[in-house]
């Protein structure tokens, strides 16, 4: 009995092995959309014609997520076959925090600080960042725009950035006219504070669309200046 029992695991087991995958089914795990489930199952099903040709013995897992790694809109992807014959994938995309112009090129900044490709298939919604980039360092100007990304007023707040050799860093606001004097990448905390308390004060005063400047160099005050 013993014996038949191994025989028929044996057998089984053998034959899910050469049996071919049935779907291919795809996740995200984001709301972003800078690649599509098409080119997704493309890169899944690499050297063969459709999932179903797959047979699960010739399927190599991991070196399909290491080929979806290295794809330019892909952050992370884990790949796996469902015993009822799924070949699923499960992908997490890169973060955009800026859009940089810089010269002849345009690339995103991601979450990490990387240089990230722009997407044929979607635009992300984030400040764009022009001038003399290579005046400041890319860690520090990752700083800036990761603590930026990471505070819901300043992300909806702050849409563009210009770096100048002369006086650091000028930013743009959504919803007014004036430009912020942000200066060297320096005290982000404490002049971002600053900034916001400001705000809170100057949006119940009726002349805020009268400001030209919000100067936030000064970390003990900030200096305004009106058309």
């Amino acid at each position: 009995m013993a014996g038949a029992l191994v025989f028929l695991f044996s057998f089984s087991a053998k034959r899910n092995e050469t049996r071919k995958l049935a779907l291919a089914d795809v996740e995200f795990a984001d709301n972003e959309n800078f690649i599509t489930r098409d080119k997704v199952n493309k890169l899944l099903i690499q050297n063969f014609d459709t999932v179903t040709s797959i047979p699960k013995d010739k399927l190599d897992l991991n070196s399909v997520e290491k080929r979806l790694d290295t794809n330019p809109m892909i952050e992370k992807a884990e790949v796996y076959a469902t015993v009822d014959g799924k070949l699923r994938a499960v992908i997490k995309q890169r973060t955009p925090i800026a859009r940089v112009y810089e010269g002849d090129r345009s690339y995103y900044i991601d979450y990490k600080g990387r240089e990230m490709p722009l997407s044929d298939n979607a635009t992300a919604r984030v400040p764009l960042v022009t001038g003399e980039i290579d005046k400041v360092e890319k860690e520090k100007l990752h700083k800036l725009l990761q603590y930026i990304y990471n505070d819901d007023f300043l992300r909806k707040n702050i849409i563009g950035m210009e770096v100048r050799s002369t006086d650091g860093i000028r930013m743009m606001n959504r919803n007014y006219d004036y430009e912020i004097l942000f200066g060297r990448v320096i005290n982000i905390e404490k002049k971002f504070n600053n900034y916001k308390a400001f705000f809170q004060n100057a949006v119940k005063d009726t002349l805020i669309e009268n400001y030209k400047t919000i100067n936030l160099k000064f970390t003990q005050q900030v200096v305004c200046t009106k058309n």
